[in-house]
Order: C-alpha cells, then structure tokens, then sequence
C-alpha cells in the first residue's frame, strides 16, 4: 500500500503543535516569525500561513496584530461554569457513516479542551456502520427532529448539524428555522441544506469537493483509462454533485468528451443497473460519490465478473476504516476529520460572539491515498 505524501502544511503544524506539547514553547512565548519558519523548513509563505492557521483553529496559537504569534495560554480555574458553553451534535447519519465519527470526536474533544460541554441524542440511521442499503428517510427525519427539539429545551449555545440525506430540502430548513427561532446559532458539516449553486444562510465546514473529484478522475486518467465515469446515488446531498462537477471538469481540461451518459445514478448493488450502464458505456474506471458507493459497487462487478483493477478501475471518497481492508483495497479521497472537527468548533464560537457575521464557507482539502483498486503500480 502506497499513500499519497502529507502536505507540507501539515507536516510543519504538527511539528510546532508537538514542540508546543514537549513544552519547547509555553503559554504565552512568542513564535517564529513566518520568514524564519520559511526558512527553517524551506517551504513557501503561503505553506508556513496555511498551518499557522491550522494552529489557530485548533486552539494552540493566536496572532496579535503588530506583535506576533503567541501560544495560546490554558485558562486558569474559573468560577464554576463561567464561561462554560454547552453545544448539541446532531447527525442523523452518525453509527452509520464512518466518515462522521472521527469529526465528532475531533468536536468532542476539541470543546472540552476549550472548557465547554457536548451533548447529542440518538439519531443515528437504522443498520450496522458501512451499512450500503439507503435508510429510512422518515425514521432519520423523525429522529433529527425530535433531537432538535431536545437541544431547543436545553438551551444549548449552538449546534453542528449534518442535514439529512435523502429527505429533500425542505424537512432541513424546518429543522432549521426551529433552532434558528429558538436563537440558537448552526454550523452545517458537509454539506449545505440546498442545491448548488443556492447557499444557505448558515456557516459551513467541509472539504472542497470540487477539487476532490477533479483530483479523482485527473489521477485515474493519468494511469491511462480512457472513459471514466462517476457513480451516485440519486437524492444524495449536495457534495455529490459539486464531486461530479470535479469530475467533469477533469474530463475537459483532459480534451476528453463529457456526457451526463457518462453519470451513472443508482443502486450500486443492482446487478441489473450495473450490468446494463456497463454494457452500454464501456467505462474502465469509475469515482463514486463516497466509499460505500465503491466497496457495493465493487461488490457487484465481481459477481458479474468484471475484474477489478484489470478492467475497471475503481476510487472512492473518504477513506472509510474498511477501505483498506477490502479485497482489493481501495483507492480514496481522504478527508481531514481532525481538522474539520477543530474549525467547526472554532467557527461556532465565532458565530456565536459575532451573529451578524455574513454566513461563512470553510473548505479543507481532501488528499489522495493510492492503494490497489485504481490500478497504480504499487
């Protein structure tokens, strides 16, 4: 198995966020300045500024206008609960999307860190974890709303929300103007509460699905397939279509054809579907909306007996714990959970101290981690 290089802005955040913890730098002390960072790790100015704010989101730096970068000091003892915040969690697809817990527990602990409290109900979707059929829509709505109601008579200072799939728009902005009416301020992860192009009034944290889906098909074309296509799922979220708009992209600016002949919407775990958008197209690779969508579907060619890599390749998106333990291990687009999870929380508390703030977009990278389904040497 072969994964794809950290990016530099990571490597240089982890070093000082370990020299922070070593204790190299106390609460208080003055860091590098981005030249000498520059310098030290011969990395460009926007690299070193990319993880400096890593930093920041996470709580360990803050940067004084004028002066420099500090690291943040720990909060002496307070009196009992001043200050103390308490936050609801509300994802309907928690305990079934795994792509959801690493950035809950980021969150978690991410409050805690910061003196505050979580709290979430149980509005998890029916089925085991990388469960591949679609849930119940009605019973995932019923949930969230009922979580929701609870958070609205907790009073919580604020709430993450992951809308819900497959449910259509409208039972979202419910929930959301519930809250909303009750004051209490939203940070949506993932994905928005409407279709693109439209944007929400609500602060968002995600990746840049765009970017991961050219990244996908670019890749799969560097290895020389030659019709790639991409696979969903119809009333998937708002993500899937900004990952498909990546895709084709990449079909473009390859001066390859694009085609919506070429988006395949279905249950991957229909032999018939599979079998006829197969015969009819001819892909030899495929990115799919997420990894469920890619191990089902991998799934299903090998019933029919359709090799992969050897005739078709394969990438999904999120690096899933079984991705790389399937039988042909998978390619992916990673997200970085434990990012995602610091600035969500960093977002809200902003939100909260400044509510007339323009609704904001924050948008990480995803990166590609290259293992035996797309066919690359390995």
């Amino acid at each position: 198995m072969q994964l794809a290089k950290r990016p530099k802005h990571v490597e240089i955040a982890e070093h000082l966020a370990d020299a922070i913890a070593k204790g190299e730098y106390h609460g208080g002390d003055r860091l590098p300045s981005e030249n000498e960072l520059v310098e030290r790790f011969s990395a460009s100015r926007p690299t070193v500024a990319r993880a400096m704010r890593e930093l920041q989101h996470a709580g360990l730096i803050e940067r004084r206008v004028g002066s420099g970068t500090y690291v943040r000091e720990a909060p002496g003892p307070a009196p009992a609960n001043k200050g103390r915040k308490l936050f609801g969690l509300l994802i309907p697809e928690l305990g079934r999307t795994e792509i959801f817990e690493p950035i809950c527990g980021q969150i978690a602990r991410q409050a805690q860190a910061l003196g505050h409290a979580l709290v979430w109900c149980d509005c998890g979707t029916d089925g085991e974890p990388g469960d591949p059929v679609i849930p119940n829509p009605q019973a995932c709505v019923a949930r969230a709303q009922a979580a929701s109601q609870h958070f609205i008579e907790q009073h919580v200072a604020g709430v993450f929300y992951a809308p819900v799939e497959y449910a259509g728009h409208d039972i979202n902005l419910r929930i959301l103007r519930e809250l909303e009416t009750a004051g209490i301020p939203v940070v949506l992860l993932d994905r928005d509460v409407v279709p693109f192009p439209e944007r929400s009034r609500y602060d968002l944290i995600g990746v840049d699905n765009p970017c991961g889906g050219f990244v996908a098909t670019q890749h799969l074309l560097s290895q020389g397939r030659k019709r790639v296509c991409f696979f969903g799922r119809p009333g998937s979220a708002p993500t899937l279509e900004r990952r498909v708009a990546g895709h084709r992209d990449a079909l473009f600016r390859a001066g390859l054809p694009v085609s919506l002949d070429d988006l395949a919407l279905g249950d991957p775990l229909d032999p018939k579907f599979v079998r006829e958008f197969f015969d009819r197209r001819q892909p030899d690779a495929f990115v799919c909306g997420n990894d469920i969508i890619a191990a089902s579907l991998m799934q299903t060619l090998f019933d029919l007996g359709i090799r992969v890599p050897k005739e078709v390749a394969v990438v999904g998106f999120d690096d899933v714990k079984y991705a790389r333990l399937l039988a042909v291990p998978l390619t992916t687009m990673r997200q970085p959970c434990d990012e995602l999870g610091q600035v969500a929380v960093t977002t809200l508390l902003e939100r909260i101290a400044s509510p007339q703030m323009p609704a904001r977009t924050v948008l990480l990278q995803t990166s590609l981690v290259v293992r035996k389904s797309c066919g690359a040497a390995l």
